[in-house]
């Protein structure tokens, strides 16, 4: 897969067996542009490449920056074109580049962390809850999806993901208001997973992916399907996703080595077949 010279905005290392990091940097405002956002669904396509890969760790390069918000440039300039230009109807057309990478990072087989380690705004919290989980610096960080107050909503998925991960009168709450939320106040609300100290952010979130990526791979990609599957669709055919998953987590020699080994009270170490 591309190293870390084949990005302009991403640094990629590997900080722990089975983890992969990238850095996302856009100094000085570190906002999120298209151009970074194509680069992500490279990125991403090419992990899915890398069967030794089982877990990514998403971290912002700017000190107390994971990303600001979207480039608010590009935006005004889009908003402008749209005065005097005819646009299809929505639609019509696909699904914005953004869209389409958080739904490829959610179907991915690996996990994905969200390591903000500072603020994030509109389109950086928005990539954010695109991922399977959500770690936060504890300390002055702010995040939240204050766009109505340009004059636009939410517009990559962060209307949709706030009100299934909160409730639409939550939703309708903060998004309207515009509000920005505190480390803890977005712990209590279930948006973030984990405060981890400022002072050992980096080796802290670093070791919450290596625990992942210790466990079970068959696994933790099935119970993760299983998951968004059961919650996008009606009861029977998250039941049938399920089991149908359940399946293939019987079928692999991890399974059955592992159950094997405890009736045995044996170690054994996964293969990731």
């Amino acid at each position: 897969m591309p190293g870390m010279s084949s990005f302009r905005h991403l640094a990629i290392d590997e900080p722990a067996p089975g983890v992969l990091r990238c850095t996302m940097s856009n100094p000085p405002t570190h906002t999120l542009v298209a151009a970074e956002v194509t680069e992500l669904a490279t990125f991403v396509a090419g992990v899915e490449a890398r069967p030794d890969v089982r877990v990514v760790l998403f971290t912002g390069g700017g000190e107390g920056v994971f990303i600001r918000h979207y480039e608010v440039g590009e935006l005004a300039a889009a908003s402008e074109r749209r005065q005097t230009e005819d646009a299809p109807p929505a639609a019509e057309r696909a699904l914005h580049p953004l869209h389409q990478l958080t739904l490829a990072m959610q179907r991915a087989r690996f996990v994905t962390i969200a390591a903000m380690n500072g603020n994030a705004a509109g389109g950086g919290l928005e990539f954010a809850l695109g991922c399977d989980f959500r770690l936060l610096t504890d300390g002055e960080a702010r995040i939240g999806l204050p766009e109505t107050g340009v004059g636009i909503i939410p517009g990559a998925g962060g209307t949709v993901r706030f009100a299934r991960l909160l409730g639409v009168a939550k939703a309708l709450d903060l998004i309207l208001h515009g509000t920005l939320l505190t480390p803890s106040e977005a712990h209590r609300l279930g948006l973030v997973h984990a405060l981890l100290p400022a002072a050992t952010f980096a080796e802290s979130a670093v070791d919450y992916a290596r625990q992942l990526a210790e466990r079970a791979p068959i696994a933790l990609a099935a119970a993760k399907a299983a998951i968004y599957r059961g919650a996008e669709g009606g009861l029977e055919a998250g039941l049938r996703s399920e089991q149908a998953l359940f399946e293939r987590c019987m079928g692999s020699r991890d399974a059955a080595v592992a159950m094997r080994s405890v009736l045995n009270g044996e170690s054994w170490a996964w293969e990731g077949r």
